[in-house]
């Protein structure tokens, strides 16, 4: 999913379910590269099938929860970018770098992560249902 607040290819973000060591790597390095998200990438993240990537409050939250800045980011360097890239400078253009941020669960020990807790669908139903002209007021719910 190429994101409208990244202008599109400098925010691509990639759902996967992971069937091996290094596959969600892997699927970063492959989005990041290929002809559709090389040109002005800037930064892909992969998340798991569990989350939505077209979903941005989605994703921040697998990004938030499922990723460790030490060891779930890797810097790609002299990658292609173009003259439109706003941050490379003028004698630099035609290259720039990419952030693969694996925001999935660590394949190792991915069976025993802790589970996504949540409301159920009628509990968010009855919430809604009860709660929502107060909700509305103070913004957290848009007239959904």
């Amino acid at each position: 999913w190429c994101h409208e607040a990244g202008c599109n290819y400098m925010l691509i973000v990639v759902s996967i379910r992971q069937r091996y060591p290094g596959h969600a790597k892997q699927a970063g390095v492959v989005a990041s590269q290929c002809h559709g998200g090389a040109y002005l990438g800037r930064y892909v993240i992969v998340v798991d099938e569990d989350i939505d990537p077209s979903n941005i409050t989605e994703v921040l939250w697998a990004l938030a929860t499922r990723s460790d800045p030490a060891s779930s980011i890797d810097i790609l360097r002299r990658c292609w970018s173009g003259p439109l890239d706003p941050i490379i400078r003028k004698e630099q253009k035609g290259f720039n770098s990419r952030a693969i941020i694996e925001a999935c669960r660590p394949f190792e020990w991915k069976e025993s992560f802790p589970e996504v807790s949540g409301l159920s669908p009628e509990l968010r139903r009855k919430v809604k249902e009860d709660w929502s002209k107060e909700l509305i007021r103070i913004g957290a719910l848009n007239g959904e």
